[in-house]
C-alpha cells in the first residue's frame, strides 16, 4: 500500500481566495501527493451564481505557495483555450512550481460554461473531434517550447468512453475517472485494451480515481484492487481535511 498516492481536489467555489490559499497550504503541510482544482466558470452545486474562481490562475498561485505536491487542473476543458497557449501555460507554471505540474485535460461537458462564455457547445462528437486535434497540437507545441518543462509534466486525460480511452492510450501519461469501483475497473480494463491496440504498455499510464464524497472514498480498497494507484478526494469549502488524514493513515498503515 505504500505506493498509493493521495491527493485532494479543492473546489474553487463558494469560498474566498484566502480560503483556497489556506487549503492548499494545509494540503502541502500534510504531505499529500497532489493538489487539484477544476476548470469551470460557475459553481457546480449550491447557489449556481455564487462565488467562483478560474482554475489555471489559481494553479499559478499554488505553484508558488506549495513545495512538494504535484498540482494540476482536474481536468482542463479542451474548448476554453488555444491548445498551443495551454501547452505554454502549463510549461510556465511547471517552472513556477519547480517541475510539479500535471497537464490534465478532457473534451468538455458543462453547457453553461460554454454558453455563458460564448464558446460553441457543439455535440459530444464534435467536442471529441476537437479534442483529438488539439491533443496532437499540444504534444507538438510541448516539444518545441524553450525552455522545456522542468519536470515530466505528465498529460492526464479524464475519459470513460471508448474514444476518450483510445486518446488516453495514444497521448496520456495518466488517466482519471470516477464512479463505483466496478465501473472504474471496467473502464481501466478497457484502457488496457486500448493501450494494446496503440502498442503501449498499459503500465505506462498512471491510474487515478476521484471521489466525489467521503462515503464513496470509504470504499477505496475496491479501487486499489482494480489497479488504482492515486486516490483523490474532491473537497468543497470549508475544506475539512479530516477525511484525507484518515485516508492517509489507512493507506499508509
Amino acid at each position: 500500500m505504500s505506493a498509493i498516492k493521495i491527493g485532494v481536489q479543492l473546489h474553487p467555489q463558494h469560498c474566498s481566495i484566502d480560503h483556497l490559499r489556506t487549503a492548499w497550504k494545509n494540503a502541502d503541510a500534510l504531505g499529500l501527493d497532489s493538489i487539484w482544482v477544476w476548470d469551470h466558470f460557475y459553481p457546480l452545486y449550491g447557489d449556481p451564481d455564487g462565488p467562483h474562481f478560474e482554475g489555471w490562475s489559481l494553479l499559478a498561485a499554488m505553484a508558488c505557495e506549495t513545495t512538494t505536491p504535484h498540482i494540476g487542473v482536474m481536468v482542463t476543458c479542451n474548448s476554453y483555450r488555444n491548445p498551443d497557449l495551454l501547452a505554454d501555460m502549463a510549461r510556465t507554471i511547471d517552472h513556477l512550481s519547480g517541475g510539479r505540474v500535471y497537464l490534465g485535460i478532457g473534451s468538455g461537458w458543462n453547457e453553461r460554461d460554454y454558453t455563458e462564455f460564448q464558446y460553441p457547445f457543439g455535440t459530444p462528437k464534435s467536442r471529441l473531434d476537437d479534442f483529438e486535434t488539439n491533443l496532437a497540437r499540444i504534444t507538438a507545441r510541448l516539444a518545441k517550447l524553450t525552455p522545456q518543462p522542468l519536470g515530466a509534466m505528465p498529460i492526464l486525460i479524464g475519459a470513460g468512453k471508448p474514444r476518450g480511452l483510445r486518446l488516453t492510450a495514444k497521448y496520456a501519461d495518466a488517466w482519471n475517472w470516477f464512479g463505483s469501483h466496478d465501473e472504474w475497473g471496467r473502464c481501466s480494463r478497457a484502457l488496457d485494451a486500448a493501450c494494446t491496440k496503440e502498442g503501449r504498455d498499459p503500465a505506462e499510464i498512471e491510474r487515478t480515481v476521484i471521489f466525489n464524497s467521503v462515503e464513496e472514498m470509504s470504499g477505496w480498497r475496491g479501487y486499489v484492487d482494480h489497479g488504482a494507484t492515486h486516490l483523490i478526494l474532491g473537497l468543497g469549502a470549508p475544506f475539512d481535511f479530516a477525511p484525507i488524514e484518515k485516508l492517509s493513515a489507512e493507506v499508509r498503515a
